[in-house]
């Protein structure tokens, strides 16, 4: 519940306390009893205030406590107003206050999310009055309306509370959309990015073919090598990629060396402190590989982010004795969970 409109509950619930508490003080024949009925007035005036206006860590919900307290004091009061009148004068309008006051107070504890012990107020309210004035007469005197008054609390409770947890609902929709909003915008700007690159590299060597009408030498084809390996590890692998990786990739590729990029999501949900330093890592493995082929996977593994697996020929054999570097990069940056073979 917003402050406004918690204030504005708080001044009628007080303001309704008062307004009970005046009229039964308000005597049109006098008390046998009177300091008993001002006991049970100023006995009603402090729980009901302190229900309303005391604090509570767990929030708007009313104390336990006080709970159990407004429950016994609701079948009190009735008895201590009705044993201050003599029996003939304890259907009289100011006599009968209790009424409305104790419906009040269930009411008050049912908005503060203590429907029990509301419902049970009122059931005690019910069975005193119906023991001191009698049940019909209870019922003609605003036992009815006090019942209505409950029934309406916890209505707009439910009906609030469910408001409540429908906007939560759709604030959680709506943050959704911004976050993928967000993305959508983040990988068209990446694409765009990738475009621009593959036209970067491929440009030059495309209009030098056609330009040549395909005759091209060493120089050259090595070059539309080169720019066609880079194309490929952009598409297959751009997040493992940053200047230090693709000048390794290059150097390595100079060299006769076959690299190949598997980006299979190895890197995701790591931070991006993490990711550079795996790169970091990455491009100083390829600096020392010193094999025919290099292959760089980023698998969704629990433990291992980036394998480089390099082999001693060119070919596709897989036998163990071809393998001539094996480098696991952790998803965490633990220096006992790396493990690197050379060959030898």
């Amino acid at each position: 519940m917003n402050r406004s409109v918690r204030s504005v509950a708080t001044s009628l619930a007080v303001g309704f306390a008062v307004y009970f508490a005046a009229r039964a003080v308000w005597w049109t024949v006098q008390p046998t009893a009177p300091l008993l009925m001002v006991a049970a007035i100023l006995l009603y005036l402090v729980v009901v205030v302190t229900t309303v206006l005391l604090e509570s860590p767990s929030g708007p919900q009313l104390p336990r406590w006080l709970a159990a307290v407004a429950v016994l004091v609701s079948a009190v009061i009735p008895i201590m107003a009705s044993e201050s009148m003599q029996p003939a004068h304890r259907t009289a309008p100011f006599a009968t206050w209790y009424i409305g006051a104790v419906g009040l107070l269930a009411v008050v504890c049912i908005v503060r999310r203590r429907a029990i012990a509301g419902w049970l107020a009122l059931g005690a309210l019910t069975v005193s009055s119906a023991v001191c004035i009698g049940l019909l007469v209870s019922l003609e005197l605003g036992l009815v309306g006090s019942m209505m008054w409950a029934v309406v609390a916890q209505l707009l409770v439910l009906f609030w509370d469910r408001a409540v947890r429908d906007t939560e609902h759709l604030a959680d929709i709506q943050q959704a959309v911004s976050a993928w909003h967000a993305t959508q915008l983040v990988r068209q700007r990446e694409r765009r990015v990738r475009v621009k690159y593959a036209l970067g590299v491929a440009g030059p060597v495309l209009t030098k073919t056609v330009t040549s009408r395909g005759r091209l030498t060493d120089e050259d084809r090595l070059e539309a090598r080169l720019a066609e390996g880079r194309l490929r590890d952009e598409l297959r692998g751009a997040s493992l990629l940053n200047d230090a990786v693709r000048d390794a990739i290059q150097q390595a590729r100079l060299r006769g060396a076959t690299v190949t990029v598997f980006d299979e999501g190895g890197l995701d949900e790591l931070d991006e402190s993490r990711r550079a330093e795996i790169r970091d890592e990455l491009a100083e493995v390829l600096r020392s590989a010193e094999v025919g082929r290099v292959i760089i996977r980023a698998a969704r593994d629990p433990q291992t982010a980036v394998t480089v697996v390099g082999r001693s020929g060119s070919g596709d054999s897989s036998d163990e004795d071809s393998v001539g570097l094996w480098h696991e990069i952790p998803r965490e940056p633990a220096t006992d969970a790396v493990h690197t073979r050379g060959e030898g």
